[in-house]
C-alpha cells in the first residue's frame, strides 16, 4: 500500500512541476484537463452503471421472502439502514411533536448531522421520491468528487494516467456503493476534496467555507479543518496573506450552532455525542479494549456469521488506516496524516470498531498512494482489481439486501 517517494510527494508542489508546467502551452494543458476530466466522469458513469446492475440482480435473486414471485420495488434495494434516519430527519425534523431522547425507543437521530438531510429535503421540493432524491444528490455530488481527486492527484503524480488510477481505485473499493447510494460520503466528498485542492492552491477563503459546509454533513469536517490549518501552518511565507488566518475558525462554527440547536431542544450540550453512545456503542474506550471487543465479535462465535464477518471488515479496514498513517508520516505529509489519525482516533476508540471500512472512502491519499504504487508495474493494479472487484460486489450486495452492519 505505500509508494516509491516519487509517488507521494510533499502537499506543495516542487519546482519540478512548475517548470514543467511552465514549458507546456497553456492551451495544451486545459485541452489535456478537459480530455482528463471527460475520462474521468465516463470512469465514474460506468461504475454507476454496475452498481445499479447490481441493485437490479439483488432484487430478483436475494428477495426477502424465498418464495417471492415479483422483485421488490425498484428503489426499496437503496432504502437500507442509515437512509432512515436521514429520510425522517428531512421530513419530519430532529424532534418531532414532544419526540426526543427522553422517550423509551427513541432513533437517537441527532446523532447525524443536519447537511444531507437538509440538502435532501431541498432536492425533493423538486424531485417527488424521496429516494430518488437522495440518489441524485449522491449522483452529482460523486462527479463533483471524482473530479476533485483527479486534480489532486495531478498535483503529487505527474504521470498522465495517474489520476484515472486513483479515481478508479476509489470507485472499485469494497465500500464503493456508499458513494451510489443516499448516504453522506459522496456530498461530503464533493465538499472536502474541492476544500483540500483549494487549501492546496492557497485559496484559504475558499477552503474554509467548503470545509465548513462539509462539517454541516460528517464531524470529519472538523479532521479535515485541523488538516488545512496545518497545511496553512507549514506552508505559510512572510508574504503569505495572514489577515486569512481567522477563516480557518469557520467550520467550527456549524458544530456549534448544531450543538447549541440540540442544547436548546434537549437540555444537554453533549446531546450529539450522548446519541452515539446510546445508538452506537461509542462511547470512549481504550484502544486496546476497542481492539479485543471487535476481535472476539469477528472470531469467537459470539455473533451470527455476517454480523461477525462486518467486524473482520472493520479489522482489516483498521489495518489500512495504521499504514496509512505511517505512510504518510513517512513521507512527512503531516497535514494528509492528521487528517487520518483524527479519523482513526474518533473511530477506535469506542466500544468497538463501526463505519471504518466506510471511512476509507474518505481518505484521499490512500486512493493517491495506491495509483502512485499501480505506476510502478502493472501487476499491482491487476492483482488489486482481481481482489477488490469480488470483495466490492460482496459489499454491496450485503447492503443492498439489509445485511450492512457497518
Amino acid at each position: 500500500m505505500s509508494a516509491a517517494p516519487s509517488r507521494l510527494r510533499p502537499s506543495a508542489p516542487t519546482p519540478v512541476h512548475r517548470s514543467a508546467l511552465r514549458e507546456r502551452p497553456a492551451a495544451g494543458l486545459r485541452a489535456g484537463s478537459r480530455r482528463a476530466d471527460r475520462d474521468v466522469l465516463w470512469l465514474y458513469l460506468l461504475s454507476r452503471a454496475g452498481v445499479w446492475a447490481t441493485a437490479y440482480c439483488a432484487r430478483w435473486l436475494f428477495p426477502a421472502d424465498r418464495d417471492a414471485r415479483r422483485p421488490a420495488p425498484v428503489l426499496s434495494t437503496f432504502e437500507q439502514w442509515d437512509w432512515g434516519h436521514y429520510l425522517r430527519i428531512a421530513r419530519e425534523g430532529y424532534f418531532p411533536g414532544s419526540a426526543g431522547p427522553w422517550q423509551s425507543g427513541w432513533d437517537n437521530r441527532e446523532a447525524f448531522f443536519p447537511g444531507f438531510p437538509l440538502t435532501l429535503r431541498a432536492v425533493h421540493a423538486v424531485v417527488p421520491s424521496w429516494t430518488a432524491a437522495g440518489l441524485l444528490i449522491s449522483f452529482a455530488a460523486g462527479a463533483v468528487a471524482v473530479l476533485a481527486l483527479a486534480r489532486i492527484a495531478r498535483l503529487h503524480l505527474p504521470e498522465t494516467i495517474a489520476d484515472r488510477r486513483a479515481v478508479l481505485l476509489l470507485l472499485c473499493s469494497p465500500c464503493a456503493v456508499f458513494l451510489a447510494v443516499g448516504y453522506t460520503e459522496a456530498l461530503f466528498l464533493a465538499l472536502a476534496l474541492p476544500a483540500w485542492l483549494a487549501a492546496q492552491r492557497g485559496d484559504w477563503r475558499l477552503a474554509a467555507i467548503l470545509t465548513a459546509l462539509a462539517t454541516t454533513v460528517r464531524v470529519s469536517g472538523l479532521f479535515l479543518a485541523a488538516a488545512v490549518a496545518l497545511h496553512f501552518l507549514l506552508t505559510a511565507r512572510a508574504d503569505r496573506p495572514w489577515r486569512a488566518w481567522p477563516w480557518l475558525a469557520l467550520p467550527a462554527l456549524p458544530v456549534a450552532a448544531f450543538t447549541g440547536f440540540l442544547h436548546a431542544r434537549t437540555g444537554d450540550w453533549m446531546a450529539w455525542q450522548h446519541a452515539q453512545e446510546r445508538g452506537w456503542y461509542r462511547a470512549f474506550h481504550p484502544p486496546w479494549e476497542t481492539w479485543a471487543n471487535t476481535w472476539r465479535d469477528a472470531f469467537d462465535r459470539t455473533r451470527t456469521t455476517d454480523y461477525a464477518f462486518m467486524f473482520q471488515a472493520e479489522l482489516a479496514a483498521l489495518a489500512v488506516g495504521v499504514l496509512l498513517c505511517g505512510l504518510l508520516l513517512l513521507r512527512r505529509r503531516w497535514p494528509e496524516a492528521l487528517y487520518v489519525g483524527l479519523s482513526l482516533c474518533a473511530l477506535g476508540t469506542s466500544y468497538w470498531y463501526t463505519s471504518i471500512p466506510r471511512a476509507t472512502l474518505l481518505w484521499w491519499p490512500l486512493w493517491i498512494a495506491l495509483a502512485g504504487w499501480s505506476l510502478r508495474g502493472p501487476r499491482f493494479l491487476v492483482a488489486h482489481l482481481c481482489l477488490a472487484a469480488p470483495v466490492t460486489t460482496v459489499f454491496a450486495l450485503a447492503f443492498f439486501t439489509g445485511r450492512w452492519a457497518g
